[in-house]
């Protein structure tokens, strides 16, 4: 048993009163307070870590997924398709299309990953820095949603820690982006954390990103050995000893430069994005298999004999803690008979994802049919007992299985748009947001340039 102490009550000062705050700068936030700030709303977007974009900057994801098919369409528009396309024309990221006939591209290897958007992470952070003051939107960085306190069924001030103490700001309607649903659960929101069977979660992973790859010989091995994941000479190496790692692929992406590389592959069992003290033993162990794995790329895989670590990430990479119970759960039976959803805010172009908690390597999804897109109902971003929170991003009100096409970050964008819209009808009207016209949410997001059923 924890043991307990009463934390004394205290006075705490007043930031300004305002219409949205956002907890949580990642995808889903930067375009929740985009979209909220674009309806005439007062924005603060409050982001733990020092720089915006969330994963994808601070995590080192820097391969947003899930928005555009492999011949280089756009399935998720809006704010995504415009800070895609604005990043690539100032050269911070790119917009890859595969030829007729390509068989693999560096950008992911296999072809599944080409409608990928990779981008420089320092240039992404300061790209977002300039847009969201050029949109109006207030930012608290290395600032900590802490508690949110409750009139009834309202929140209606969220509480922050940062360097100033803590601190109460007055809100309208809050949006929980931080994917973990951190804000929903200290209001005492009902969640679902893992496996249902057993709260085991998805291993997480320590991104690193690596520079003085020679990709010409390591397409050219992919080639000949038709082995975009090295699973035969992993378990060649792993049965001389040589392997470090507990998985049995290798994911290596290039990013905006040829020769530097995203290497997403290390896979940790057993740790709680939640809790403290587990997300430190994850840095921990992550940095220390990084170290082991460059090093046995060196000695064994072609094109990474001059490969050199150029950053590690400063955030763990957790792809699974709670989930919302919301105003509706989607299912994987929804998605394998393709039901329809009249409020549907966007889709996801991406497969079954969702790797085993203890076989890292092993996918229990895959091979099981999916449509091409999954739909994306309002309602699952709307958590239960509490009026004025939604919740998009990871943390959705779902079956387990469904994050899997949902968690990544395209997707995500399209839900914090959604949200940051939605906030508009919440904030002016007094509405909660389980009744919220969605049909005028709808025409809105049109209206913005998003594609509700992944048709442009």
């Amino acid at each position: 048993m924890t043991e307990h102490i009463r934390y004394p009550t205290q006075d705490l000062p007043l930031l300004p009163s305002r219409s949205v705050v956002v907890c949580g700068g990642g995808p889903a936030g930067c375009s929740a307070a985009i979209a909220a700030a674009r309806q005439g709303l007062n924005v603060l977007l409050v982001e733990g870590q020092g720089q915006l974009g969330g994963m994808g900057t601070s995590g080192l994801v820097s391969h947003w997924l899930g928005g555009r098919r492999k011949d280089g369409t756009w399935v998720v528009g809006g704010i995504f398709r415009e800070v895609s396309m604005e990043a690539a024309e100032q050269g911070i990221a790119l917009l890859p299309v595969v030829s007729p006939g390509q068989k693999y591209t560096p950008h992911g290897w296999y072809l599944g990953l080409i409608h990928g958007v990779p981008f420089d992470p320092f240039g992404m952070a300061a790209y977002l820095d300039r847009k969201m003051a050029s949109e109006q939107v207030d930012v608290l960085l290395h600032t900590h949603v802490v508690d949110a306190v409750r009139v009834e069924g309202r929140i209606t001030h969220v509480i922050l820690y940062n360097k100033g103490g803590l601190q109460a700001v007055p809100a309208q309607a809050v949006i929980d982006a931080t994917g973990d649903a951190d804000v929903a659960a200290r209001f005492g929101c009902p969640f679902d954390k893992g496996r249902d069977d057993d709260g085991a979660m998805t291993p997480v992973t320590l991104e690193v990103h690596v520079d003085g790859v020679d990709q010409e010989a390591l397409a050219s091995y992919i080639d000949a050995n038709d082995s975009p994941r090295f699973r035969a000479l992993i378990a060649d190496l792993r049965e001389r000893g040589e392997w470090p790692l507990p998985v049995d692929i290798l994911i290596s992406v290039q990013l905006t430069e040829p020769g530097t590389m995203m290497l997403n592959t290390t896979r940790l069992c057993g740790y709680d994005g939640t809790d403290g003290a587990s997300v430190t033993r994850g840095m921990v162990e992550g940095r220390a298999e990084i170290e082991a794995l460059v090093t046995c790329l060196r000695q064994h895989v072609p094109g990474f004999s001059a490969a050199r670590i150029k950053t590690v990430a400063s955030l763990l990479g957790v792809r699974e803690t709670r989930r919302i119970r919301g105003e509706y759960r989607l299912t994987v039976a929804d998605l394998m008979r393709e039901n329809t959803f009249p409020d549907v805010v966007g889709v996801s172009c991406y497969g079954w994802d969702l790797p085993d908690p203890k076989k890292p390597s092993h996918q229990p999804m895959h091979g099981k049919a999916k449509p091409a897109l999954t739909p994306i109902p309002y309602r699952i971003m709307v958590p239960l007992g509490v009026d004025n929170l939604v919740c998009p991003g990871r943390a959705v009100s779902v079956e387990r299985d469904v994050m899997g096409p949902l968690r990544v970050m395209a997707p995500c964008m399209a839900m914090g748009e959604a949200a940051g819209i939605a906030a508009g009808q919440v904030a002016r009207d007094e509405l909660p947001f389980c009744q919220v016209d969605t049909d005028a949410l709808r025409t809105e997001l049109s209206r913005h340039g998003a594609i509700l059923d992944g048709v442009p």
